[in-house]
């Protein structure tokens, strides 16, 4: 039911991001759409972690831990329901910045609501930025509730503590 509950969350802030007219479309848009956003936030931070660890991270653990096809079921008393979502993991990486978006496509069990972006709704944009040789900015564009563990581990990936996969079933 946990699982339910977040999942719900994400459609309702997917819709709040895109305003109910359109959903964004590139990172781009995403990163203008969540500062204005009901159920989403900007996060900055700096990292001690010179710039190209935190990219050569994003790079590994990206694709490694979040490209996946989750299925989770629920049951009521009234209802079951069996959702299956795909999150696709897209990394960037320039001697100046590192971007990591998380993409989600509901292949069973949820409706989509308007343009869906090719690859999937963003859920979460990470860049990452030098600011000297020892130290990484992060700007994490991310949902303001649900999704704690996919957040805390690319929080982790940034500093470099506890790098490991996130379980996204929870």
């Amino acid at each position: 039911m946990k699982r339910l509950h977040r999942v719900l969350i994400a459609i309702v802030g997917v819709i709040w991001i895109s305003g109910c007219v359109s959903h964004p479309q590139t990172p781009d848009e995403f990163r203008k759409a969540v500062p204005s956003a009901f159920s989403a936030k900007v996060e900055t931070f700096e990292v001690d972690r010179p710039f190209n660890q935190v990219a050569n991270t994003f790079q590994k653990m990206g694709p490694n831990c979040l490209s996946k096809t989750i299925k989770t079921t629920s049951q009521t008393r009234t209802s079951y329901q069996v959702i299956v979502t795909t999150y696709r993991p897209t990394v960037l990486v320039t001697p100046k910045k590192a971007e990591l978006h998380v993409q989600f496509h509901h292949d069973q069990g949820v409706i989509g609501v308007g343009k869906e972006p090719e690859g999937g709704y963003y859920l979460l944009v990470a860049d990452a930025s030098p600011v000297n040789q020892t130290k990484t900015r992060i700007d994490l564009y991310r949902p303001s509730m649900g999704h704690g563990v996919l957040i805390q581990a690319v929080k982790n990936w940034a500093t470099g503590d506890n790098v490991g996969c996130p379980d996204l079933t929870k």
